[in-house]
């Protein structure tokens, strides 16, 4: 299992926002690059980042950024926020990306994900963001009808291998994982990464417990920041081995 220290930009600078809202932010580093660097430093083997610019706007803004990321680590990153198109993904990988997260296109134009997992194998992933159970799409601005699950299930039919899973009420309020749209959604026998609520070692522990269902990472955001979370620790509490566990 995969701890993910998130890094999340907009406007070039490194911050965190609450429940999605991009009026709500917080910057939580003095750049991109620093927190990048910093994560890298206290063990992190992978890095979790996030264009808020891009999602709003439908394309990546902030390659630049990026690059300078990709190419001061010798960790690898995942990148999401305005990847819509294969020309985005491109730009993405140019700029260093080792994978790169599919969020509104797998509700708006599903097929344009198969596409891209048969172009670029093993490199995508997609992001599911969820307000109520059903998706958000256009950087969480926009709600739609679509079930979580059902989502999932056509993710998986299509070939992708893993999905992030976001429950947007959460993000950024430090109030815990949503344990139960997480096993909802392992049942449908996809790769999982949760993201959104995480804020203690707790958490982690619960979520550590989910591993042998198919949660494959966790994502750390705000509570790495501020403190109320080590990496280090998070790190040693996934590594440890724990009791087998039915998800029911």
């Amino acid at each position: 299992m995969i701890i993910y220290p998130a890094v999340d930009i907009q406007e070039g600078q490194c911050v965190r926002l609450k429940q999605g809202d991009f009026k709500q932010t917080e910057k939580v580093a003095e750049s991109p690059l620093k927190a990048a660097m910093r994560w890298e430093k206290e063990g992190a083997s992978y890095l979790h980042v996030v264009d808020l610019d891009g999602a709003k706007h439908g394309q990546p803004r902030n390659l630049e950024a990026i690059k300078q990321m990709a190419d001061a680590l010798s960790i690898p990153l995942q990148l999401g926020g305005g990847i819509r198109t294969t020309a985005d993904m491109e730009k993405a990988f140019k700029a260093g990306a080792a994978r790169v997260i599919i969020g509104t296109k797998a509700v708006t134009n599903p097929q344009e994900v198969h596409r891209a997992v048969v172009r670029f194998p093993e490199r995508i992933a997609v992001g599911i963001d969820a307000r109520e159970g059903k998706a958000a799409v256009q950087g969480w601005l926009e709600d739609t009808e679509k079930n979580v699950v059902d989502l999932a299930l056509h993710m998986k039919e299509l070939g992708v291998g893993e999905i992030i899973y976001t429950d947007i009420r959460r993000d950024g309020m430090l109030k815990g994982p949503d344990l139960a749209g997480l096993v909802s959604l392992l049942k449908t026998d996809i790769k999982v990464i949760a993201s959104g609520g995480v804020s203690t070692i707790e958490d982690i522990r619960q979520l550590k417990e989910l591993e042998s269902a198919g949660l494959s990472g966790i994502i750390v955001g705000r509570a790495l920041y501020n403190g109320q979370i080590s990496f280090k620790e998070a790190q040693r509490t996934v590594n440890k081995e724990v009791s087998e566990k039915n998800v029911e």
